[in-house]
């Protein structure tokens, strides 16, 4: 198993900081409730404060080096049990073993943590059944449960846990990570305003279908400035063919979305950073010829598009209104 902790305070140094001035003075809560998206680190958070308390020699890190930090790096410290879903939920058998190990005499002299994983996909039986247990916490046991999805726990469960939300990675200092992982500049650019980790962005640029939609956005921003029967026909060919389910209609939209927050950027100040630095130039011309009330009803036509996308439009039809209005503010506004 890969703990990962020494990441943790590269990703989330201020929570970092903060969860080690609570273990230093004693304070750490008997549940901790980390939440934030996916590839933000939660885990290595967890695993950084699982670590911290156990050190034999920590300073403000964990050493790395005595038993219980070798064994917790290992996976095999004995006094650290992770429960992870069982299929699509976690199941109440799996939180009653979990309950029946914890009161066990700790065949380690530490303190004993647990980990739940996806903790917002325990069904009833199993929340109630940790619910239970954490009304009746006792010194020598510490929860740490990750979830992408807080609001889906009990509000009881939420309300007995610390909650500690992780921030996604600045768009600028993940655009310099991808550039190091040899990105070119411009995917580097887009990605890192839509992944909110490493991971995420590095999977997305591996991803075929959003290469083809980024390339499709462009292409229809390039057909919008020749009129509607070119952007219709763009459209058909290179971006309606990919709005496959409701998830990637969305992306779709919201790479158009930052294509025209990036001519208003560019409008309100030249050499601003860009999403497609790749199209500064188109950019810098459509701004030049456009008012900041035609981007803007532009921008609020692709927001209403969006919000069409949620109640189940037909998402063919719903581009094909889109591009018509995106083409027609220029000679209405």
């Amino acid at each position: 198993m890969d703990w990962q902790a020494t990441q943790a305070p590269e990703r989330q140094p201020r929570l970092v900081a903060q969860i080690t001035r609570m273990i230093q003075n004693e304070r750490l809560s008997h549940a901790l409730l980390l939440t934030g998206d996916q590839g933000t680190g939660k885990l290595a958070v967890a695993h950084f404060i699982i670590q911290l308390t156990l050190c034999e020699n920590a300073q403000n890190v964990p050493c790395e080096t005595c038993r219980p930090c070798r064994l917790v790096t290992s996976g095999n410290h004995l006094n650290v049990h992770t429960i992870e879903p069982d299929g699509q939920f976690i199941k109440r058998a799996q939180i009653d073993q979990l309950i029946h190990e914890l009161s066990k005499t700790a065949r380690e002299s530490s303190r004993k943590f647990y980990i739940v994983h996806d903790a917002h996909r325990m069904n009833a039986s199993s929340a109630n059944a940790l619910l239970k247990f954490l009304e009746e916490p006792t010194s020598e046991v510490t929860a740490i449960l990750l979830t992408n999805q807080p609001h889906a726990l009990l509000p009881t469960i939420r309300s007995r846990c610390q909650q500690m939300t992780l921030q996604p990675v600045p768009p600028e200092q993940l655009k310099m990570q991808l550039m190091e992982q040899n990105v070119s500049e411009s995917m580097a650019s887009t990605v890192s305003k839509l992944a909110s980790s490493l991971e995420d962005a590095l999977a997305m640029v591996e991803e075929e279908e959003f290469g083809l939609a980024r390339k499709g956005v462009l292409k229809l921003m390039e057909a919008l400035e020749r009129g509607t029967a070119h952007a219709l026909v763009q459209a058909h060919e290179h971006v309606i063919p990919l709005l496959k389910d409701k998830e990637k209609a969305e992306r779709v939209l919201d790479l158009l979305l930052f294509a025209y927050r990036d001519i208003v950027a560019n409008k309100a100040n030249p050499g601003s950073s860009s999403t497609f630095p790749d199209k500064s130039a188109l950019w810098e011309q459509i701004a030049m010829r456009s008012t900041f009330e035609q981007l803007t009803y532009q921008l609020e036509h692709i927001m209403k598009a969006r919000r069409r996308l949620h109640q189940n439009a037909n998402r063919t039809l719903l581009m094909e209104q889109l591009v018509i209005e995106l083409r027609e503010v220029n000679s209405v506004v």
